[in-house]
This record gives C-alpha cells, sequence and structure tokens, in this order.
C-alpha cells in the first residue's frame, strides 16, 4: 500500500469517527429544547470561526488558487454543506432517523453513477458488489426494518441530502483549481453556515436553542462545552480531514470509507449515551467494512 492510501484513509476514519459523533453531541442539545437547525447552525458556525484561520494560512501563496476555485468553494458550502445539512433534517421530522440515513447514504451510489454518466468509469462487478454488501450492511447498522417509517415528502427531502452527499465526495476529491484542502473545508464552512443563517432567518425552518446544562456521558455538562465539541469535532476536524482523505482516496473510495461514520455513530452512542449496539448491527459492519475492501480492490493501480 502506497503512502497516499494510507493517509487518506486516516483522514478518511478520523473524518467518519468525527462526523459520526454529530448525533450524539446533538441528542442532549434536542433534548433540552433545541431544534434540529439550531444544532446544525451553532455546530457549522463555530467550525468555520475554528477552521478559518487554518484555511488562511493554507492559502499564503497561493491566493490565485482562489481566483480559479471560489466557485467550487461556493458550491460545496452551499450544497455539499448548507443544502445536504438542512435536506436531511427536515427529512427526518416525518421519516424515522434511521429511513433518513440510509436513504442519504444512497449518495455513494450517485457517486459511481456520476462517474460512470460523466467520467466513463463504468462499475466493473467488485464495485458494484461492494456496494450491495455496503447498502446491506448500512440498513443492519441502522435496524431500517425495525424503525421503518415512510412519508413521500420526507424521502423527496432525504434524496436531496443524498445530492449533498455525493456532492461533498466529488467536489472534495477535485483538486484542479489546486485550491488546499483546507481552504475549501474552512471556506464552504462560512458559506454553509451563512445559506443556513439566511434559511433559519427567513423562516424556512425554525431556530431555537437554549442555555440550558444538557446530560453528556451520564454527567451534566454546559451547553456551551456541548456545542465546542460539536463545532470543533463534528465540523472543524470533520469538514477538514473529509476533504484531505477524499483528495488522497478519490471520491468514489473515499465514499465508501465514509460509510463507517454510522459505525462510528454507533460507538459514539455508546459511550455518550450508554445506547450498547446490538448484534445485528456488528454484523452490519462487518458487510460495509467487506464492501469497503472490494471497492478499494476494484481501485485501478497508480
Amino acid at each position: 500500500m502506497n503512502r497516499t492510501f494510507l493517509f487518506g484513509l486516516l483522514f478518511g476514519l478520523i473524518a467518519a469517527a468525527a462526523f459520526g459523533a454529530s448525533g450524539a453531541l446533538a441528542k442532549g442539545l434536542l433534548a433540552t429544547g433545541w431544534t434540529p437547525t439550531g444544532a446544525v447552525i451553532w455546530r457549522v458556525s463555530v467550525g468555520a470561526v475554528a477552521l478559518l484561520p487554518f484555511g488562511l494560512h493554507a492559502l499564503r501563496g497561493r491566493w490565485h488558487t482562489l481566483r480559479r476555485g471560489w466557485r467550487r468553494m461556493l458550491l460545496f458550502g452551499l450544497i455539499a454543506v448548507a443544502l445536504c445539512q438542512l435536506a436531511y433534517f427536515l427529512a427526518i421530522e416525518t421519516l424515522s432517523v434511521a429511513v433518513g440515513l440510509l436513504l442519504e447514504y444512497l449518495g455513494i451510489v450517485m457517486v459511481v453513477v456520476w462517474l460512470w454518466l460523466r467520467r466513463g468509469q463504468r462499475p466493473r462487478p467488485l464495485t458494484v458488489t461492494g456496494s450491495v454488501l455496503a447498502v446491506l450492511g448500512l440498513v443492519l447498522v441502522l435496524d431500517v426494518f425495525g424503525a421503518a417509517e415512510v412519508d413521500v415528502r420526507g424521502v423527496l427531502w432525504a434524496l436531496l441530502a443524498a445530492v449533498g452527499l455525493a456532492s461533498y465526495f466529488l467536489v472534495a476529491a477535485d483538486d484542479s483549481d489546486g485550491l488546499p484542502a483546507l481552504a475549501l473545508a474552512s471556506g464552504g464552512l462560512v458559506v454553509g453556515a451563512l445559506a443556513l443563517g439566511l434559511a433559519a432567518a427567513l423562516g424556512v425552518v425554525p431556530f431555537v436553542w437554549h442555555t440550558a446544562p444538557v446530560e453528556l456521558a451520564g454527567a451534566t455538562v454546559p451547553w456551551w462545552l456541548d456545542v465546542a465539541a460539536l463545532g470543533l469535532v463534528a465540523a472543524a476536524l470533520a469538514y477538514g480531514a473529509g476533504v484531505a482523505g477524499s483528495r488522497r482516496l478519490g471520491s468514489k473510495l473515499a465514499s465508501f470509507v465514509g460509510l463507517s461514520e454510522v459505525l462510528f455513530a454507533v460507538v459514539w452512542a455508546a459511550l455518550l449515551l450508554r445506547e450498547m449496539p446490538a448484534a445485528m448491527q456488528l454484523v452490519g459492519g462487518a458487510l460495509i467494512f467487506g464492501g469497503v475492501v472490494l471497492v478499494k480492490l476494484d481501485e485501478p493501480r497508480t
């Protein structure tokens, strides 16, 4: 294995672990009366502020890349951050969280189809088999059949979130304009925070937050500590490492590695919320891992 792949895998897993923490960290806030939009706006805003200095530092001596890459940064912020987050939270208003996540993660299939139609990268048998295994594993991890709630409007919002997720991997993996990974991630978070704030200001989604203490890992902690962890870990670290990993793995493989987010979410739920995984979730995790391995084996050697 070459160093590019190993570092890409490391960054991808760090991003998945960071993204996976968002649900457990947000649950305490939601229990005190926060709206999902309130949690996500704070998450993205804190992440944007934390990551911006690193993005600006990455642009030193490379400001010319911003002239070529600002459109991609805008696209990343509006679709991969704001639209994806907003559409998902609107989806789970009428769907169960499990079904919403399953539909959102159809974005990995959209990545494969896009690469086929746009770039002529027709999926070979190993990629198809890996896709089937990964989706089946996702179904088991999320226990979809035990929590199935279907609403047409919710399904449409979840599929829109899937488009946002697919665009996240496709845009993040593109370095044709030379825009540094940290610059793309930090700029995208700034754009996403502004877009989500505008949506809340226009009344598209309810924005409610409180300063009451929250329960986390069996202890009562200040609300700002939970928000800080949500913004620094589940936004700044997650998007920064995610873009860096996608640059090294490519959009297709990065999207499959990103599926490990649901496994990390189960682990975080066990650590922070005392919600232990079921046996079928562990089986699902093994299937997701098998799917990722098959997709990696199908990647052309460079």
